[in-house]
């Protein structure tokens, strides 16, 4: 084809890759730690903090510069410097680094430093008494390397209906504190109610501290990104809050062995303290704090 010099087009306008999308078509590019991107569609930007796969899918956490963190699916809809890439799973080799990192930096699920060949201590007179077996398995994950060393162990109550009896039962006293975590401790509730009560016991300000978390359950303490949420679902009222969770992921949930199973997976997603709510951190580690204050022994 010939082009006149005086052609006011230029050249074939039908030349080169007409289809291609005005930003350039997306490049695969491994999720490595660090890495900073943009979320397209909400405009978000942060340093992608991990990759997991939640809710039956792969999600890549970012965190922003103010240390909020936001889980996005992992796949295309990213930018970086402007020009559109496609998040892949981070690279073997990569991740094998990651561990190594993580490992020599020799600290528990909770964050402390780890204390390696160290025996448990024989159980000490005090202990931390938790509502039933999902607390006390997330306690367990989180803060058991601590506790063992510590010599306390968490024990279930099955329900806080009778916390004064319960206490009275325990007996407590110098070198024998008892810290108790109660869900759902937000004023007006029916908990609340009976915390003030068994808060008002004689004699027992000094061996015995009641605290708890907001959430309706203890599944809530974990943080939703770990589900690929931004928040957890609002379960209308008459509606099992587990189950209504578990429809909402599309689990099982008719048994309660269903329930036990999703409980599992959730908290599988738990690895260490950051993957908690605030709220539960600071409960959990004041009662760790009080029933192993030495001082009060």
């Amino acid at each position: 084809m010939i082009v006149s010099h005086h052609d006011r087009y230029g050249s074939d306008v039908l030349s080169g890759d007409w289809r291609a999308p005005r930003r350039g078509r997306s490049l695969d590019v491994p999720a490595e730690p660090g890495l900073v991107v943009e979320e397209v569609e909400t405009g978000w930007v942060g340093a992608v903090v991990r990759v997991e796969k939640a809710g039956g899918m792969h999600v890549v956490t970012l965190e922003d510069r103010r240390g909020q963190v936001k889980a996005f699916p992992l796949g295309p809809g990213f930018l970086i410097d402007g020009k559109p890439v496609a998040l892949t799973k981070p690279l073997a080799a990569a991740s094998a680094a990651l561990d190594a990192a993580r490992k020599a930096q020799s600290r528990t699920a909770s964050g402390s430093v780890a204390v390696h060949g160290a025996a448990a201590r024989v159980a000490s007179g005090s202990r931390i008494y938790v509502e039933g077996r999902h607390d006390a398995e997330l306690v367990e994950k989180v803060w058991g390397d601590d506790l063992r060393i510590e010599g306390v162990v968490v024990e279930m109550m099955d329900g806080v209906d009778d916390l004064a009896g319960i206490i009275a039962d325990f007996q407590p006293g110098p070198g024998q504190r008892l810290g108790v975590l109660v869900d759902h401790l937000v004023p007006g509730t029916k908990e609340a109610r009976i915390v003030a009560q068994a808060r008002a016991l004689p004699g027992l300000k000094d061996h015995v501290k009641i605290l708890g978390h907001p959430y309706v359950d203890v599944w809530q303490s974990v943080r939703p990104a770990r589900l690929g949420w931004e928040q957890w679902p609002i379960i209308p009222r008459g509606v099992s809050w587990k189950h209504g969770i578990c429809a909402a992921l599309g689990w099982p949930h008719e048994s309660q062995a269903d329930i036990a199973h999703a409980w599992k997976r959730i908290l599988g997603t738990v690895r260490t303290y950051a993957d908690l709510e605030p709220a539960l951190l600071a409960s959990v580690e004041e009662l760790i704090d009080f029933v192993t204050d030495v001082a009060a022994r």
